[in-house]
């Protein structure tokens, strides 16, 4: 079977190629098969049936490793761009090559990383759509990328204050409790189940300075909490302002629209939304592809099939 071939059964959902699609539900069934006996392993009153999970496990993974082989073996074709050895340096680096490769390592290395295989359920999600590139998944992950210098500052302002009330409680308590309190940051633990709220209470103040820290640090605890929330929450606001602009410039007849279909040899075949030149003043609006509606986020890549629908409107480009 050629490469080319083999390739396009073991992308993820592929809709229109059956052998892809049935290449997808099976390894959605081994996926499942597989999480499904790494918890029922932890039953002990389930130990008479342990050889068969066993042998299930061993099943799963060494279908793993071949799927892993295989992605390997045609990642030249993944990233046409690059040659064969940075682009299977480029997979290997990925997210699902990572993934992939910590499926199968704790099988016989690092038994205590084994949960990592909880992470192929993504594979799953990949399957149904459920990415960055559709529906409310769209939203989330632009929300975040779009505020994501807001969203690093607030936790910079958590780890400072994670630190100075660590070693605030430290010398308001040592002398109280030197087997807890036994230095610096051995109040980290306390400070972060106060700074966040949580109050597991195996580690509490005991003297007057250190209750009195333990105040405050809780009442600044709600507010930290509550900037992170804050800035996603006003991203989400802001995205969905933004849809429902795009919706009413889309209604009125002075809004200009563009269709463009990608078919083999077209110039934007392979290329990424950042990458393509379109008129001036019309940006891609939606990219349909097999029946539905994708986001034109830069790194989404185009292919054979896709519609690109190219928006443009004076008020709307000048507004954003």
């Amino acid at each position: 079977m050629k490469k080319e071939r083999v390739f396009n059964i073991i992308q993820i959902g592929n809709k229109g190629d059956l052998p892809s699609r049935i290449f997808d539900i099976f390894i959605t069934i081994t996926i499942l098969s597989n999480i499904l006996v790494m918890i029922l392993l932890t039953y002990k009153n389930l130990s008479p049936y342990y050889p068969v999970f066993n042998a299930i496990t061993l099943i799963t993974i060494i279908i793993f490793a071949i799927e892993y082989a295989l992605r390997i073996w045609t990642a030249d074709l993944l990233y046409p761009d690059l040659p064969k050895g940075k682009a299977v340096a480029k997979f290997l680096v990925s997210y699902d090559g990572v993934v992939d490769l910590l499926t199968i390592l704790p099988f016989f290395f690092l038994s205590g990383f084994v949960a990592f295989r909880i992470l192929r359920v993504i594979r799953i999600f990949h399957l149904f759509r459920i990415n960055n590139q559709y529906d409310s998944f769209a939203v989330i992950f632009s929300v975040i990328k779009e505020k994501r210098n807001q969203i690093v500052s607030s936790m910079i302002i958590v780890m400072i204050l994670m630190l100075a009330s660590s070693i605030g409680i430290y010398y308001a308590e040592h002398s109280a409790q030197p087997n807890k309190f036994e230095n610096a940051f051995s109040g980290v633990w306390w400070s972060v189940s106060t700074l966040l709220t949580v109050g597991y209470g195996d580690i509490y103040p005991v003297t007057y300075a250190g209750r009195v820290m333990a105040i405050v640090t809780a009442f600044l605890g709600v507010g930290v909490v509550a900037i992170p929330t804050g800035i996603i929450s006003a991203g989400f606001v802001e995205h969905y302002a933004r849809v429902n602009l795009l919706n009413k410039f889309a209604r009125d007849e002075h809004v200009d629209m563009l269709t463009v279909n990608v078919i083999e040899g077209h110039c934007w075949d392979g290329l990424t939304i950042s990458e393509i030149h379109g008129p001036d003043h019309f940006a891609p609006a939606v990219v349909m592809r097999d029946g539905e509606a994708l986001v034109p986020i830069g790194e989404l890549q185009l292919k054979k099939g896709d519609t690109v629908i190219l928006a443009a409107d004076v008020y709307f480009l000048n507004t954003y």
